[in-house]
């Protein structure tokens, strides 16, 4: 389920809201033009790129023809045990979570697993936790940083409208290095339920 936390940007972030309901989170993303939608998962569909695509074929045909997206691809890290894994892991995670931009909107499918996309916007930072069943779209030119983890593990589908796929623009702000982590907030929302 989809979990919400919203601080505010300043040098001691402070907690604003964080809730659980997903009406109330839909209602606050749109606020900022963000959508949030939900897919039935198909269980026990990993495994290749194609596979995954395949089995979400009629959802995926649906969003590239209303939003004319012309790349695809399925982005997964999934710990495998090796010796290169916790490198591999950490190099991921640190490439998206500096603040950025992009021409292009944002748009991730969960699969299975986790991420949070933390919207910088209007003074206040939406840390939203997307879990298997998440479609989020963030519009292009907004504010935002992802974080994965410590441990990623998850797979989504990613959408673009260019060919060139992901592309950011890095701001240089270090609000991120102030806002709780994917780990802190995970331990959060575990400890309220």
């Amino acid at each position: 389920m989809t979990y919400l936390s919203v601080y505010t940007d300043g040098e001691h972030p402070e907690t604003v809201l964080e809730t659980e309901d997903i009406a109330e989170i839909a209602a606050v993303l749109k606020e900022l033009d963000v959508v949030l939608r939900q897919w039935a998962v198909i269980e026990g569909h990993g495994g290749s790129q194609e596979e995954i695509l395949d089995a979400y074929r009629g959802q995926v045909d649906r969003v590239v023809a209303e939003e004319g997206y012309t790349l695809v691809d399925v982005a997964q890290l999934h710990p495998d045990g090796s010796p290169e894994w916790p490198e591999k892991a950490r190099a991921a995670r640190e490439k998206f979570l500096s603040e950025h931009t992009h021409d292009d909107d944002e748009v991730r499918y969960f699969v299975s697993g986790s991420g949070i996309f933390y919207l910088h916007v209007g003074g206040r930072v939406y840390a939203v936790l997307c879990e298997a069943g998440d479609l989020l779209t963030v519009p292009r030119d907004t504010t935002h940083w992802f974080d994965m983890g410590t441990e990623p593990d998850f797979t989504a589908i990613r959408f673009f409208h260019d060919d060139d796929g992901w592309v950011g623009r890095f701001t240089g702000n270090p609000v991120a290095e102030r806002i709780p982590d994917f780990d802190s907030i995970a331990a959060r929302r575990a400890s309220r339920n």
